[in-house]
């Protein structure tokens, strides 16, 4: 290596050539070894479990039957509402989070009390799905006397007792259902829509300024048409892959009574096959798989080109365009600050009441007391659980970042189709639906390991965490500037030194991905309840089974519920900026 001096500043010339590309790059075999674990998990617990189950949708004792189980579970009873319903919650819900997402990004942008509102929001984001159903649940309970919301109705109306409108009946329990998951979304549409207006350069607002524009063309002409448009398509494609999740907070949320008016797909595939594979459940799930991937390689199309926003050439107290917001703008981020801590308050309330008082009457009703926390932790099965739970996230967490971060490194230096390719493959491993995949996996699980076991529950959760990981970390890797990877390969002594040190420029992504792998173990039900035993039980599967005498036992639910809320809050809220900030290193490539 030399330097020479090229107009007064010093020029790197590197001479050693084409053979330190190893530094940065391994070996074809070195590349093997590294997809391998990947690989292997992919591909025995995802792709084989996808083909075994198209196989079942077809094939009957091992005879083709052709599309005969699809006309079986299409004709059952009720499946096209449960159709009818899925295709409800991917275009509805998402419009109103995304709607909500921005007005609310932009009232609590430049206000003094903005932090707060947006610090306020994102703490639904984080609970599990099993607390949220358990909260909103509590606030619709239908006895007025309990329920804070059919309380309200009641007053509203003017009407008592079973006059009033249930809000947990057959005709409104999935209006009941789409706002406990708006509450928990909308947050996560706020830091995306915040991430997007802080990178908005201030040149445009200026540009469209000196040609006469005024604020309607401002934020048509400066905001929507070059970033927020996209944004838009991000995150109402991210909340309608969500929906097709809906799972624990229907099975926790709905009463048994009126669950069949509830029923998605997500429901309905586990109500026929359960953790087997069966040719309805089979043909049903192949259906389920066929719209969510659809609906991925639509997004993808969008999140393409959308996807970092452009980074921001001013500072964000430079620019013109980002003045404070107007009046109800800031009354509609107060509302929603004090709306979305109402539900917050309900579960706190109930847990801090004793089992009695609790199921007898509202919390508003009798004094406050420790009496269901004593309950729930004196018996030692809490803690037990506690225990098991956080072993699990994090030992997931661990090897998921590992695989992912070997994996990773040889994918990020992949261009044009073939690395297209790769990420569109990884998106769909990332939205397979687990109940799709349940009875091939456990079928797998029974000749490897010993199906209901720790070890098999790990398996199946780092197996489904991996392809997002990879994404991610694929991603960062690719997003660096070209300099850093230059630096990284004169300084590394070989691949893995070159890959220590790219490691460190990525940490925003590793730090996110190790925060929503162990958030997403740690509030995991549909997993547990699929694969778990009597010896690995985790946390989530135990709280949605008290939800089974959910009047009488409401205190020691609701205590149970903030116990197993208080990590994956503190986390969540904790890493807020940095999870935003891993997770716009790139979309599709």
């Amino acid at each position: 290596m030399s330097r020479l001096p090229v107009l007064g500043e010093p020029v790197v010339l590197d001479d050693v050539g084409p053979p330190r590309r190893g530094r940065a790059y391994p070996a074809a075999g070195a590349t093997s070894a590294l997809l391998l674990p990947a690989a292997l998990l992919l591909g025995g617990l995802v792709l084989w479990p996808v083909l075994r189950t198209v196989h079942a949708s077809v094939t009957s004792d091992g005879r083709w039957v052709g599309a005969a189980h699809f006309r079986a579970a299409l004709a059952a009873p009720g499946t096209g509402a449960v159709v009818g319903r899925t295709l409800l919650w991917a275009l509805l819900v998402p419009a109103v989070v995304t709607g909500l997402g921005y007005l609310l990004a932009a009232a609590s942008r430049r206000s003094q009390e903005g932090g707060l509102v947006r610090l306020i929001l994102v703490v639904p984001t984080a609970l599990p799905l099993v607390v949220t159903g358990v909260t909103f649940r509590l606030m619709y309970d239908p006895d007025p006397s309990r329920g804070l919301a059919t309380l309200i109705a009641a007053r509203l109306t003017g009407h008592t007792g079973d006059a009033v409108p249930q809000l947990l009946g057959p005709g409104l329990v999935t209006v009941a259902l789409m706002s406990a998951f708006v509450w928990a979304w909308v947050g996560l549409a706020v830091l995306v829509f915040r991430a997007a207006l802080d990178r908005l350069p201030s040149s445009l607002a200026d540009a469209v300024r000196a040609y006469g524009g005024g604020r309607r063309h401002v934020l048509w002409d400066a905001q929507w048409r070059p970033l927020l448009l996209r944004t838009v398509a991000v995150v109402f494609a991210l909340v309608a892959l969500g929906t097709s999740r809906t799972f624990d907070l229907i099975l926790v949320m709905t009463p048994g009574s009126v669950r069949d008016e509830a029923s998605v797909l997500a429901l309905r595939v586990w109500q026929t096959s359960g953790g087997t594979t069966t040719g309805e459940g089979a043909a049903l799930g192949v259906i389920w798989l066929v719209a969510v991937a659809a609906g991925m390689l639509v997004a993808a199309l969008f999140v393409r080109q959308a996807w970092p926003p452009p980074r921001a050439v001013d500072p964000p107290e430079a620019d013109p365009a980002s003045a404070p917001p107007r009046r109800p703008l800031r009354l509609l981020a107060a509302g929603a600050a004090v709306a979305w801590l109402v539900p917050l308050a309900v579960l706190v309330a109930t847990s801090l009441h004793g089992p009695v008082e609790a199921a007898a009457r509202g919390w508003w009703s009798a004094p406050p007391s420790l009496a269901s926390y004593r309950e729930l932790v004196t018996g030692g099965e809490l803690w037990r659980l506690l225990a098991f739970t956080l072993l699990l996230a994090t030992g997931v967490t661990a090897t998921v970042l590992v695989v992912a971060l070997l994996a990773a490194y040889p994918l990020a230096w992949l261009t044009g189709p073939a690395a297209q390719v790769t990420g569109l493959l990884l998106m769909t491993a990332v939205v397979v639906p687990v109940q799709v995949i349940a009875g091939p996996v456990n079928e797998v699980l029974g000749v490897v390991l010993s199906s209901g076991t720790a070890r098999g529950l790990a398996l199946v959760h780092v197996a489904l965490g991996v392809p997002f990981a990879v994404l991610v970390l694929r991603n960062a890797f690719a997003d660096l500037p070209a300099d850093r990877v230059r630096a990284a390969r004169l300084t590394g002594r070989n691949w893995w030194g070159t890959l220590r040190r790219l490691a460190r420029q990525c940490r925003p992504a590793i730090l996110a991905v190790s925060v929503l792998e162990f958030v997403q173990v740690w509030n995991d039900l549909v997993v547990g309840l699929l694969f778990s035993g009597p010896d690995a039980a985790p946390l989530g599967l135990f709280l949605a089974g008290q939800t089974r005498g959910f009047v009488a036992g409401s205190g020691v639910l609701a205590a149970g519920s903030v116990i197993a809320s208080v990590l994956p809050v503190v986390l969540v809220v904790l890493a807020r900026r940095q999870l935003v900030a891993g997770l716009v290193s790139g979309g599709v490539r």
